[in-house]
């Protein structure tokens, strides 16, 4: 039996020249947690290519969702880039990763750290009921370069907001603070700078981070990872080592440019 399913696509939007979102169909026996990653891919020269990819869509939905960076020369998305409504798209039928809600210790504050496509697993985290049931507060960060690369802006300051069903809950819970940090903005600057600083605990209204009321999950570049990793051991914070044993933070490691 094949390890994947061939699906349709439905949508492609491309925000900039270096990222894009596509949405494909969804076979019904697929089942996942959000914050999880599928593998995704195209037939080339007769064989099936296939990379990591976090499910932007929340397990509910009927269709999948996935934002993408474009690697000119990448393997899979020179070809990715380039799908068009109606085109094959194949997804495993294994879901896996280590963003799952269920490994972190309770806790009061959680804070969804990303930068560039690492947005994508708490697309789905946030549109979670469950997980304004486990938190006071959920803080979803974005780090990117410039302005324009801030996709998902108005998901996050206009449709959440007003949905009609998690629209009351996101207004009281979700905290959402966009970084750019290669050019002016309201929060320029980079990740860790402005955690160490303590100018994004002051900018939000929320003390610094600390072992016992905060916890988190990162998704973003190797680099990102090992700096925030850091500073979250400085905070106190301890790491869950893998699937299925609880921690204060959650880090993605699955994903390299594709």
């Amino acid at each position: 039996m094949a390890a994947f399913n061939t699906e349709k696509v439905l949508s492609v939007h491309h925000w900039t020249d270096a990222y894009f979102t596509f949405t494909c169909t969804r076979d019904e026996s697929l089942r996942f947690e959000n914050g999880q990653f599928v593998m995704v891919g195209l037939m080339v020269d007769g064989k099936p290519l296939m990379r990591a990819y976090s499910v932007a869509s929340a397990n509910y939905e009927e269709h999948l969702e996935f934002f993408s960076i474009k690697v000119q020369d990448g393997p899979l998305t020179s070809h990715l880039q380039h799908l068009k409504v109606g085109d094959d798209v194949l997804i495993s039928k294994k879901p896996t990763g280590t963003l799952v809600a269920g490994d972190l210790n309770p806790g009061k504050h959680l804070y969804l750290l990303s930068t560039g496509t690492g947005i994508a697993p708490f697309l789905a985290v946030t549109k979670d009921p469950d997980i304004y049931d486990m938190f006071e507060k959920v803080i979803l960060v974005h780090g990117v370069r410039y302005q324009k690369d801030l996709a998902y802006y108005d998901r996050f300051t206009r449709e959440l907001p007003n949905d009609e069903y998690l629209g009351e809950i996101v207004r009281d819970k979700l905290i959402y603070y966009p970084i750019v940090s290669r050019e002016d903005y309201l929060h320029h600057g980079r990740l860790t700078d402005l955690m160490r600083s303590g100018k994004l605990f002051d900018d939000i209204g929320l003390p610094k981070i600390n072992p016992q009321d905060d916890r988190a999950m990162l998704c973003g570049s190797p680099a990102m990872l090992k700096d925030t990793r850091q500073v979250l051991n400085d905070f106190g914070l301890v790491e869950s080592p893998k699937v299925g044993v609880r921690g204060d933070f959650l880090i993605e490691r699955a994903f390299v440019d594709q």
